[in-house]
């Protein structure tokens, strides 16, 4: 397999176990190695109690993204921390875009940026991401 057959392949797999991703149907827009790009439509039973897009849905939304980035290369890799900061809100049906980018990778420790995005390119959250490798793999040799 190519790297990108690999981090499709990686992607669909990962995709295909997490069921807390499907419920908020999070889909897979694209994966390449190290980076992924995927998205969410804000629905009602996403909002808070000021009638905005709940925080914490952005949150998994982003470290969503994060998964697939890290793990795309077909190595299982975990979150080890993150942070977030959300910059401006989402509303009813929005979508977003989180676009996850690998900044550095070295040894079994990485670190991943998220940035999600609304339609007209509105920044509206940032994520930062430190993942760690453990044993396995997504998809057999």
């Amino acid at each position: 397999m190519t790297p990108q057959e690999l981090a499709t392949a990686a992607s669909e797999a990962l995709h295909k176990q997490d069921f807390a991703a499907q419920m908020l149907g999070i889909t897979i827009a694209s994966t390449t190695p190290g980076k992924a790009v995927l998205q969410m439509k804000v629905r009602e039973d996403m909002s808070n109690g000021h009638g905005i897009c709940h925080g914490g849905m952005i949150f998994t939304l982003c470290d969503t993204a994060f998964a697939h980035a890290c793990n795309n290369t077909n190595k299982n890799t975990v979150a080890s921390g993150c942070t977030i900061d959300f910059l401006a809100p989402a509303r009813l049906d929005d979508v977003l875009t989180a676009t996850a980018q690998e900044r550095s990778r070295s040894g079994r420790t990485g670190v991943y940026d998220v940035e999600v995005r609304l339609a007209d390119d509105t920044l509206i959250a940032v994520f930062r991401g430190k993942s760690y490798q453990i044993k396995g793999q997504l998809i057999a040799d």
